[in-house]
């Protein structure tokens, strides 16, 4: 499902025209990624929780030449699903 058939499924679902359920989805997920870029952990009860984690600095290789490369260190977002979104992918 990309961004426009979600629109028009929660469009459908709501009864809302599909202009504003794309204002609204927008809106949410700019609120989510200002949250999160803040280091704020967002979590949506029953569906999942956003927040930022850290990958360490690390040695790898290039594929190409088998060169020893070093990797800086980053920032992740995580996702990690609640319980009820985990049951409902486990009971299909």
């Amino acid at each position: 499902m990309n961004k426009q058939e979600l629109i028009d499924a929660v469009a459908a679902a709501t009864g809302e025209s599909k202009a504003a359920t794309g204002q609204t989805i927008d809106a949410i997920v700019e609120a989510v990624t200002k949250a999160v870029v803040g280091g704020d952990t967002v979590q949506l009860v029953g569906f999942g929780s956003f927040s930022t984690g850290a990958r360490a600095a690390r040695v790898g290789r290039n594929p190409s030449t088998g060169a020893e490369i070093q990797i800086a260190a980053a920032k992740t977002v995580k996702f990690t699903a609640g319980k009820a979104f985990k049951e409902a992918v486990n009971a299909s």
